[in-house]
């Protein structure tokens, strides 16, 4: 059997950007909730819930990329990459619970609308607005790098959004005594949010679950080796994703002659390379066999 793997860390991360971003995010929290008490705004109140769960996300992400950067150990052979993966599903998990929470108060404003502060509503929304222009500036360049930080960024754009849904709903509400347009674009903004939620904790559950990566047709991937000379039959193929960067893939190579262990070397490395290029395999571990396995299905049923 042959493995072969190589050590990804998510190389570029700032970490000191991360750090700008929480202290930003948590002040803008602070201050639109003070603001939502003040103004009685309850959809500045979600846009706080929302900014207290992109702190919550950035903060997962800054905690998880320091602890997945440790080396592996006898214990934990693959390091602690997955720890990215279950800050990921704590965060989807904690954004839905906050959005059920937020329909609840918006669904009994909008039976029941009370008297609302316009103004204060502009002011801390632009307030906010600000802040999460600085924070998305911030993790631009790191959203592709890593899952959490990607979260995070969509958090960002969403609350921008949503901020700029409350001013114009402030100024229309000073103007015109609108009061039940805050529960509306409350609803608004938990929808959204739930949207991206779901898309996070799908992400990770998937992930967690070592389901074949979207990127990879086994099929197709079975194919492609077997298209190979020196090869009979590949089987009991395995995919997965360590993380939401690295895919991993094992399979049973049954060779059409009976081949010195020398020799499978240089077929051995054109798998790899194969996988590598095509497919975006970082990590291969094949078992090598001459006509010595009954069962030839594609995923073994155990």
């Amino acid at each position: 059997m042959h493995s072969e793997g190589n050590r990804h860390h998510h190389t570029g991360i700032k970490s000191e950007n991360l750090l700008v971003a929480i202290f930003l995010n948590f002040t803008i929290t602070i201050v639109e909730i003070y603001g939502g008490i003040v103004s009685n705004s309850y959809a500045l109140l979600s846009d706080a819930m929302h900014n207290f769960g992109d702190t919550i996300a950035i903060f997962l992400a800054y905690l998880s990329n320091k602890i997945s950067k440790r080396s592996p150990t006898l214990a934990k052979t693959f390091g602690f990459k997955r720890i990215e993966i279950l800050a990921a599903l704590i965060n989807g998990i904690a954004l839905i619970v906050i959005c059920i929470f937020l329909l609840y108060g918006a669904f009994l404003r909008l039976k029941n609308p009370t008297p609302i502060n316009g103004l204060m509503m502009v002011v801390v929304a632009i307030i906010g607005l600000v802040a999460n222009f600085a924070a998305m500036a911030l993790l631009k360049n790191d959203k592709e790098k890593n899952l959490n930080i990607k979260a995070a960024y969509l958090h960002l754009l969403a609350d921008t959004l949503s901020s700029v849904a409350v001013i114009a709903g402030g100024i229309l509400i000073f103007f015109f005594k609108i009061f039940w347009l805050d529960p509306i674009i409350t609803l608004i903004i938990s929808i959204y949010i739930l949207k991206e939620a779901w898309y996070i904790l799908k992400q990770s559950y998937l992930i967690l679950l070592q389901a074949t990566p979207d990127d990879l047709d086994l099929t197709k991937v079975k194919s492609a080796i077997e298209t190979m000379q020196e090869i009979e039959n590949v089987h009991h193929i395995h995919a997965w994703k360590l993380n939401d960067t690295q895919n991993h893939f094992e399979c049973h190579v049954d060779l059409k002659h009976d081949y010195k262990i020398s020799e499978t070397e240089e077929i051995l490395f054109k798998i790899k390379q194969l996988l590598k290029d095509d497919y975006n395999v970082i990590h291969t571990t094949i078992q090598f066999e001459y006509n010595s396995c009954d069962d030839k299905s594609i995923i073994k049923n155990y």
